[in-house]
């Protein structure tokens, strides 16, 4: 009976001391706090709603940097800067070009596993690009009696040049302090025209 307390005690002990040690460690990979973070995306935008009347759908992309800092272990503000790399074109008529775009965001994160936390964000953001009229377009706008429809379109772009964004995402810790991100959300909605534009990008930040 007594060696099998002995057992026990012993049993517990090295269970307590694990635990311990699981807990503080798990503590200290969740505390962020007062850190700041820098990080890459490359990002895909899907321009909707394009048209007054066509409702038509195109893609582009931008590069951006991402500065960042932890407030707390559970939120987050950060400032974004991209420019676009590839322009979008709708029925060989109507290129989209987003010259530049520059964001704010404050948000969430929270630890789903002890490598990846979700997090969600708002913020605002303003946006400068282009829409301009191919050969093709302006071929018909010549033609009284063929007007294209994004005729009214080619100018600044969108029209609207602040908006409203948010995101939802997902980061994994690959390397001490090195995260993967994946993330979706809306960059701008147009109020001027009703288009809008969602953005999914995926990229790696570092945090010190």
């Amino acid at each position: 009976m007594t060696t099998l307390l002995r057992h026990f005690s012993t049993a517990a002990l090295i269970t307590a001391a694990l635990l311990t040690t699981t807990i503080a460690n798990a503590q200290e990979r969740q505390s962020r706090e007062g850190m700041t973070y820098v990080g890459l995306l490359a990002t895909g935008l899907n321009h909707r709603s394009v048209g007054e009347n066509t409702l038509e759908t195109t893609w582009s992309s931008t590069g951006s940097m991402v500065l960042g800092t932890h407030i707390s272990d559970h939120f987050h503000v950060e400032i974004r800067a991209g420019a676009g790399t590839t322009t979008g074109e709708i029925d060989k008529e109507l290129e989209l070009d987003i010259e530049y775009f520059a964001s704010w965001y404050i948000g969430g994160h929270y630890p789903v596993t002890d490598y990846a936390n979700a997090y969600a964000q708002f913020g605002f953001s303003h946006v400068q690009g282009e829409a301009n009229l191919t050969a093709v377009g302006k071929a018909r706008e010549a033609d009284p009696e063929d007007r294209s429809p994004y005729a009214s379109l080619a100018d600044e772009y969108p029209g609207s040049s602040f908006s409203v964004s948010w995101l939802l995402g997902l980061d994994f810790e690959v390397i001490d302090n090195g995260f993967i991100m994946l993330e979706g959300g809306r960059l701008f909605e147009d109020t001027e025209t009703s288009a809008n534009t969602f953005q999914f990008s995926t990229g790696f930040k570092y945090e010190f």
